[in-house]
């Protein structure tokens, strides 16, 4: 099936569109960008900047996608936007491009759902099966991991990573990392207790549910720290590998910079 488009949209003619791709009225593609087959940008869609955009994605109205990055240091080399395959990106959605301060791609994976008004910065990295409710932020170099969830008007720190399986409460303000599997809370956000809701729906056994709450139990409410954790939890035969992500996850955390593990400590 042909490419069906708007007589009143705009697409440059160096701009490559596959079969079956659906742009709507008032859409504007400039001439760097990749749309692949099945993708529907309904209307008033702008797409600009180097931008890949994968099959079978939902665009609404009034999204923005590969807008230069809001970042001061930015001076205008070629980074880029990548979008997988059967995303939903709902009403006036903004996807900013990358700088060079990492590998120059702000990326965003499969299967995610980002509801309408969210902002995904430069640099960010999302996974698979993510949703991001309305009004989130994520801030630069954000990275979010697989079947992590943000509620309505989170805001995530720059340099920030949101573990897998994590679910961010409304109107939280996440200025560290976020451990898989945990139910994150407050300003600023804390892990209140494991996300036992979807660690059910996504079939997790009953032991390795009880693992992690035992986990949790032992760091962030009676704080016996890391090293004791593990050793408690191995000796009562505990150490699952979602155990083992979260133990690791949190090493990795500590040895970072205000509870970012990718911001490195500087040497005093």
């Amino acid at each position: 099936m042909a490419t069906k488009t708007a007589a009143n949209a705009w697409i440059d003619p160096r701009a490559t569109i596959e079969d079956e791709v659906e742009i709507g009225p008032f859409c504007v593609i400039g001439p760097d960008v990749t749309i692949r087959r099945g993708t529907r940008l309904l209307n008033n869609v702008t797409v600009m900047g180097h931008v890949t955009i994968g099959q079978d994605n939902t665009i609404y109205a009034n999204c923005v996608i590969g807008g230069e990055p809001q970042d001061i240091s930015y001076t205008g080399s070629p980074t880029r936007v990548e979008i997988g395959d059967g995303n939903m990106i709902r009403e006036g959605v903004t996807i900013n491009r990358a700088t060079e301060k990492e590998d120059g791609v702000t990326r965003i994976g499969n299967h995610n759902y980002l509801m309408a008004n969210s902002h995904v910065a430069h640099d960010c990295k999302l996974g698979n099966h993510i949703i991001i409710a309305n009004g989130s932020l994520l801030g630069g170099h954000v990275h979010v991991h697989d079947h992590a969830s943000l509620s309505g008007c989170a805001i995530v720190h720059h340099y920030s990573t949101v573990g897998a399986y994590c679910f961010i409460a409304g109107i939280s303000r996440v200025i560290h990392d976020v451990p898989p599997f945990m139910l994150a809370e407050g300003s600023p956000a804390r892990p209140r207790c494991i996300n036992i809701v979807a660690l059910k729906r996504k079939n997790f056994a009953a032991a390795e549910i009880d693992a992690l709450a035992e986990a949790h139990r032992l760091l962030y409410r009676s704080k016996v720290g890391l090293q004791a954790t593990t050793e408690m939890l191995r000796s009562k035969n505990q150490i699952f590998p979602g155990v083992e992500l979260l133990l690791d996850f949190i090493e990795r955390q500590q040895v970072g910079r205000h509870g970012r593990g990718r911001e490195h400590k500087r040497a005093a």
